[in-house]
């Protein structure tokens, strides 16, 4: 029923764990067995919503749109899937059942407005390890 694909909190959190260089697809599909060409649809989903950036070439590969302390996992589901929750694929707007089912849309909003306050409330930065998070502090000092 709640419809997040994981995909885009990995490559963010990859992507937030060594902010000081690019990374490619490749390494992160290796580094989260996820299939390279799901993980690339992933990353052009991150990048045409400006989380992710690009840059080609031979030091060319992937980094953070925006520093990690600013991007939250609502961002990101957001980006990749447009709505927190949907039911059967569909978004909620709209949604209503006959007789004593008619109270199951408020359920169905309040789950969605719990899970995007959750969401909304976890950046990358604060879910990396101790280490990575001075890796990314010092990167954005520099």
């Amino acid at each position: 029923m709640l419809a997040v694909e994981q995909g885009g909190q990995v490559v963010g959190l990859e992507l937030a764990r060594e902010p000081g260089r690019p990374l490619t697809c490749e390494a992160i599909a290796s580094s989260q067995e996820i299939p390279f060409r799901f993980l690339k649809s992933v990353v052009g989903e991150l990048r045409r919503a400006g989380l992710v950036r690009s840059q080609r070439g031979c030091e060319g590969g992937y980094w953070l749109g925006r520093p990690a302390d600013e991007v939250t996992l609502l961002d990101v589901v957001r980006a990749i899937d447009g709505d927190v929750l949907t039911l059967r694929g569909e978004p909620l707007d709209g949604l209503g059942y006959p007789g004593p089912a008619a109270p199951l849309p408020g359920v169905w909003r309040q789950i969605e407005a719990g899970a995007a306050a959750v969401l909304g409330g976890l950046t990358l930065a604060s879910l990396l390890p101790a280490a990575a998070r001075e890796r990314h502090s010092e990167v954005g000092a520099a």
